[in-house]
This record gives C-alpha cells, sequence and structure tokens, in this order.
C-alpha cells in the first residue's frame, strides 16, 4: 500500500500523483488516460483499456470425456471468449466430447478445426448478459422441476420424469453463464458498470444460483427413482405431495425475498421461510416412521425422495439467509 497527499490545482481541481512502479507496469505515462469508478466511499482507478475479445489456448494432450468437457467449461466460466484446444492431434473421441461441452454452454460453436486444434467462440455479447435474469430463469427452471418430479412420481408418468432430467441441462448451462458473469465482476470494475449490480449483489446472486442448481439436481433424482417405482400408496403419496408443497413455499419465500426491493419485505420473507424449514424437518421425520412399514426396496427409495425434498427445503434456506444479508444495512 502506498499513500498520496491529495492536492489543489488553480484553486478548485484536486489532484493526486501516480505510484510509478504501478503505472510503468501498467504502461501508463503523459497522456494516457484512465478510467475511475465511483463504490460507495472508494474510487477504483484502472488504465483505459480499448474493449477485445479475451483469448485463450489450452493443450487437451490426454484429455477425452469428462475431464475435456470441464477443461473447456473451466475456460468458459473464466471468461475467455474465444478457446483454442490445442493437441499433437485431435481424436474423434476429443472432437465429440468438445461439441458436447459447447451444447453445455450459451451461446458458444464451434467457429474452426483443424488436425491439431479446435477453436470455439463465445457469440453473446457480455454486456447484453444480465445475472438477475439468469436466476430468474434458473428459479422458474428449477421450481417446475421440483414440481412435476413429484408429479411424476405421484402419478407414475414417466413421460414427464424424463422431461425433468431433460431440462437439468438449461440449469447447468445458466449455472455456468452466472458465474461466467460473478468472475468478470471480480476482475473488472467496468463489468461491474455494465451489470449495473454491486459486486455484493452479484456475490448474492451466484451464491442463490447453486443452490438452485442442486435443488435442479435433486429434482432429477427424484425423477430417476420415479422412473423405477410403480404406484404408490395413497397416504404415502399424500405426505409426499404435502411435503413438496412445503419445501416449494421455502423456495418461492427465498426467492421473493432474495429479489425484493424493500428490506422490510425480505427480511420477513426470508425469515418465514427458515421457520418453516425448521417445521419441514418435523414432518420428514414422521414421514420416515410411515416408510417403515413398506417393503425394504420400495421404503429405500422413498426415503431418498424424502430426503431429497428436505434437502431441497434446506437450499431454499440458504437462499433465504442470503436474501437477509443482502437486505441487512451495510457498513
Amino acid at each position: 500500500m502506498e499513500t498520496r497527499k491529495v492536492q489543489v490545482t488553480g484553486g478548485s481541481t484536486f489532484t493526486v500523483s501516480l505510484p510509478k512502479t504501478w503505472a510503468t507496469d501498467n504502461d501508463v505515462s503523459s497522456g494516457t488516460t484512465v478510467e475511475f469508478y465511483p463504490e460507495g466511499d472508494e474510487l477504483l482507478l484502472t488504465p483505459e483499456r480499448e474493449t477485445h475479445r479475451e483469448e485463450g489456448t489450452i493443450d487437451v494432450s490426454g484429455l477425452e470425456g469428462e475431464e475435456l468437457m470441464r477443461a473447456v467449461m473451466t475456460m468458459y466460466v473464466s471468461g475467455f471468449d474465444e478457446i483454442t484446444l490445442q493437441a499433437g492431434r485431435i481424436t474423434t473421441e476429443q472432437r465429440s466430447a468438445i461439441r458436447d461441452a459447447t451444447q453445455r454452454l450459451v451461446g458458444v460453436e464451434v467457429l474452426e478445426e483443424t488436425g491439431d486444434s479446435v477453436v470455439i467462440q463465445d457469440l453473446l455479447d457480455s454486456s447484453e448478459l444480465s445475472i438477475v435474469n439468469a436466476v430468474t430463469r434458473m428459479r422458474l427452471i428449477a421450481q417446475s422441476m421440483l414440481e412435476d418430479a413429484v408429479t411424476a412420481l405421484i402419478e407414475n408418468d414417466d413421460d414427464i420424469a424424463y422431461d425433468v432430467i431433460d431440462r437439468d441441462d438449461d440449469v447447468d448451462r445458466l449455472w455456468l453463464v452466472v458465474s461466467r458473469i460473478f468472475r468478470a465482476t471480480l476482475r473488472s470494475p467496468r463489468a461491474v458498470e455494465e451489470l449495473g449490480v454491486s459486486r455484493e449483489d452479484c456475490f448474492d446472486f451466484h451464491s442463490s444460483a447453486r443452490q438452485l442448481e442442486r435443488i435442479a439436481d435433486h429434482a432429477v433424482k427424484i425423477s430417476d427413482i420415479a422412473l423405477k417405482l410403480d404406484d404408490l400408496p395413497a397416504d404415502v403419496a399424500d405426505a409426499i405431495h404435502g411435503l413438496h408443497a412445503e419445501a416449494a413455499t421455502v423456495f418461492e419465500q427465498s426467492m421473493d425475498a432474495l429479489f425484493a426491493e424493500e428490506s422490510d419485505e425480505a427480511n420477513r420473507l426470508g425469515h418465514d421461510a427458515l421457520a418453516a424449514v425448521v417445521d419441514i424437518d418435523e414432518h420428514t421425520r414422521q414421514i420416515d416412521d410411515m416408510l417403515r412399514d413398506l417393503e425394504p426396496a420400495q421404503a429405500q427409495s422413498l426415503g431418498l425422495i424424502v430426503d431429497s425434498l428436505s434437502r431441497s427445503a434446506d437450499y431454499g434456506g440458504n437462499i433465504a439467509e442470503t436474501a437477509l444479508q443482502k437486505a441487512a444495512p451495510r457498513p
């Protein structure tokens, strides 16, 4: 840390000198334009940068399948707009994995292919992405997935179950978009300004999006089990339906609290959601007792479903806690 004294020149202009080492390292000299970004009582300064697309290169020799796909997704989330994947020879299996990875990302396509490289490019304008819209979309999809998963279970409808499983890809794509946006705000004050959302709020939306992604995963888990089960006893079906209704209420209250514009409303909804989580824990124990009377294999499967609904409520509670922190006074 270095300190500087503010001086007055011309009777009304405040001036302050820049550390020479920092200026030299960042190519700042006489005549260079710098950008200022005010954040509360802080002022961030950065050299003026021309808008350009970030390009990155990664050696994928020896990477295959999920490992290769994760490498592509990691580069995407890190903020690269054009990614070159290189190896001595790109195999057919690697090309297939790369295409699968691009299909799991929003706005990404294969731009160029040669024998030893594949170039993929993000075609979206990062400045047009909205973390609020992405999280809102995740909310709607995860909510419908959980509801439909329970419907598939109770009505023994395999078509609905498969549809829930397919929709998980949409949630995963949006989760990667949110992660990409969030990391951009950590790197650049310009990204924060273009987004129109503070870093703290971006952190809250990113944390909540992670919970939504996990809720969607539990909807898939319920659907997978539903595909293997036959008709349920009426009392068990009613109990699971009721548990889902309680979990869905926590989910709705938590997300409403997160997006609430007034602190009082956010606090009310957040505390109501957290109180409901306690009640759901008791309801879960009651259903577990009911399942003991069933055939062991069926009881075990239904126990996993009850656990998924309970965990989904817990994730909603995590969102509620984030909403309360978001609504709290800031120092």
